[in-house]
């Protein structure tokens, strides 16, 4: 069997630097703080599975080095995203990575659960590609089988950031291409979403950080 490759996207979790729409409405130090306490929860959640490799995808490039500096399980593979938006920077693990199948998902989505990556793997058993959609248009999730490879320009022209982001990724697939959608969640992006996801957390009687 391929080994199957999980990438988690990072950003150096600096403050004023992360979660700009969310700091405008909560403050920056309150963003900030969730996205370290996301960053971490993710990271390990998800990276101690020994059904997948991890790999911690981070920007600025230059922060790959400091590997202290990472909530990060051992083993964790610490890189640099590179150049270019966030569709060149996604289409790299997808197009260099040694053989298996690569998820690529958010380390700001603090609801991802491990059953969700092992369902993305599970899908890409017998499809082509597949995806998590965002309740905003968006997707936090997405994965390709790459067999015998992934598709060129999946990410082309696509509106980051917007409304519009899945449906103009999907709109480069190629036909013959086998495409599965998992469970939609929610990214928190600002304010409102913040207090949906404090609501959710309080019901299911888990403290709210």
């Amino acid at each position: 069997m391929l080994p199957r490759h999980l990438v988690l996207f990072a950003r150096r979790p600096q403050l004023g630097a992360v979660k700009r729409r969310l700091a405008a409405d909560i403050g920056v130090t309150a963003a900030h703080g969730f996205y370290r306490r996301t960053l971490h929860d993710v990271a390990w959640r998800l990276g101690r599975d020994p059904r997948w490799k991890t790999w911690l995808a981070v920007t600025p490039d230059s922060a790959a080095g400091a590997a202290g500096q990472w909530p990060a399980p051992p083993g964790t593979a610490i890189i640099g995203q590179g150049a270019g938006d966030l569709g060149a920077r996604m289409a790299r693990p997808l197009h260099d990575f040694p053989p298996g199948p690569v998820v690529i998902v958010g380390s700001d989505i603090p609801e991802v659960e491990v059953g969700d990556i092992a369902a993305a793997f599970r899908a890409l058993g017998n499809n082509d590609l597949v995806f998590g959609p965002a309740v905003d248009g968006g997707y936090w999730l997405v994965g390709a089988r790459r067999r015998p490879v992934a598709p060129r320009n999946l990410f082309a022209d696509v509106r980051w950031s917007s409304e519009h982001a899945l449906a103009d990724t999907l709109a480069n697939i190629p036909g013959a291409c086998r495409v599965v959608m998992l469970a939609e969640r929610s990214d928190v992006d600002d304010g409102a979403a913040w207090r949906r996801w404090r609501i959710r957390r309080l019901a299911a009687k888990i403290n709210p950080y």
